[in-house]
């Protein structure tokens, strides 16, 4: 089983690459599913149970539980072929599924601030912002948390300056010569 971890900064192209690969018969395992099934479990709000979960069994437990339901989804059915892991923020999580999975990569999705910004506006989810500092407040929060070291550590990078079309068919071409 090819497991591979993506990341990216907001708006770099992420949630096209993981659609792109769950065409191709890809699996997708969300580091925030995670948090939101436990959130649920116990009754808090997602911010409270990421917190709370850190502070009780360490910070990477996140990672952990995701290394956990890789391995029982594989369990469940043998027939996995490639699975991709979604959420990565710190290069010690990209480590530990390096020890865990023989097969695994990494990947970044690259777009500049200006692209991820003009995409980010245009695109209207609910905690998307129109606002270039509250856009660069956000970047700042994530590249705060360790996102800039994993991106800069990542065995491949696609970068996604280009049209829609054009970067499917990039994640396309990835995702079928890691499939084989």
């Amino acid at each position: 089983m090819k497991v591979i971890g993506v990341t990216g900064l907001q708006g770099s192209g992420k949630s096209i690459f993981f659609d792109t690969a769950m065409e191709k018969g890809a699996l997708v395992v969300s580091m925030g599913d995670i948090i939101r099934e436990k959130a649920a479990e116990r009754g808090e709000d997602t911010g409270t149970t990421a917190r709370t979960l850190r502070e009780e069994f360490g910070q990477y437990i996140v990672a952990e539980l995701t290394v956990q339901k890789i391995k029982d989804l594989f369990e469940e059915d043998s027939n996995i072929k490639t699975v991709l892991i979604d959420g990565i923020r710190s290069p010690y999580e990209i480590e530990l599924f390096k020890e865990n999975f023989d097969d695994f990569i990494s990947v970044s999705i690259y777009a500049s601030p200006q692209t991820r910004f003009k995409r980010i506006s245009l695109r209207g989810r609910e905690d998307d912002t129109t606002n270039f500092d509250e856009f660069m407040v956000r970047e700042n929060r994530e590249l705060g948390f360790g996102i800039g070291d994993v991106v800069s550590t990542t065995d491949y990078l696609i970068e996604n300056e280009c049209s829609l079309e054009e970067f499917k068919e990039k994640v396309a071409e990835f995702i079928e010569k890691e499939m084989d």
